[in-house]
């Protein structure tokens, strides 16, 4: 099979994972399949913004689930805010999501879907070849999201139903400190909790608790880690 005309360029790839395994070996297929590419790397969001700043990569191929700092928790979250910068600093940097958390970019929908750069989505549980493929089409400017739009179909995700749902599930806030929390009315609160359930298509039904119904459907969706 021929090369593609990126092959041949030389290119500077950035890889961002904190697992050392991981990025060894992403890194090593990577540099397989670009012999003459210059590959950084970072380990947590910080030194991510540093070499994106410094070297202005052709292509960033990174997790989402990673730190903000050295002896920081690894988040989802951390990944997101990340890639929701990068696209809006850098508009035509081309990215892949390498990540086994794919399902969590339904979060930053509109983001996607106005990046100027190339765009492709790699879960990890795809094969080397299938990866490779995902890094060219992103270096040639292509958009490729078939994996999450599955996922997202028919789903507007409102800012003020994530700001909800982190409140309640993850900080453990009930409706009355939420709608302090969001200066709101609790009778808003509500709302928000109904408006949220039916795009979720949550149901009140005999015997189970729709609030843990929504927290369910919403990890499954990828709204909440």
């Amino acid at each position: 099979m021929a090369t593609t005309v990126v092959e041949k360029a030389l290119i500077t790839i950035l890889v961002i994972d904190d697992h050392e395994s991981v990025l060894g070996g992403t890194v090593a297929v990577l540099k397989n399949h670009y012999p003459d590419a210059e590959i950084l790397t970072a380990i947590n969001a910080e030194n991510a913004r540093h070499q994106i700043r410094t070297f202005q990569p052709d292509v960033v191929v990174m997790d989402l689930f990673i730190p903000e700092h050295p002896g920081t928790t690894a988040k989802a979250d951390t990944g997101l805010q990340l890639l929701r910068t990068v696209m809006k600093e850098y508009q035509n940097l081309n990215l892949v999501v390498q990540s086994a958390h794919v399902r969590t970019l339904v979060r930053i929908q509109p983001d996607i879907e106005n990046h100027k750069g190339g765009f492709t989505v790699a879960d990890k549980s795809l094969t080397t070849r299938e990866m490779l493929t995902r890094v060219d089409w992103a270096l040639q400017g292509l958009t490729h999201t078939k994996d999450i739009k599955s996922i997202y179909a028919g789903l507007e995700v409102k800012p003020v139903w994530l700001q909800l749902l982190t409140l309640a599930f993850e900080e453990g806030l009930q409706d009355k400190i939420i709608a302090e929390r969001m200066s709101v009315s609790e009778r808003m609160v509500r709302h928000y909790w109904s408006k949220l359930q039916d795009a979720l298509e949550v149901y009140p039904e005999e015997g189970r608790n729709i609030r843990i119904q929504t927290e369910m459907q919403a990890r499954a969706k990828g709204l909440i880690d």
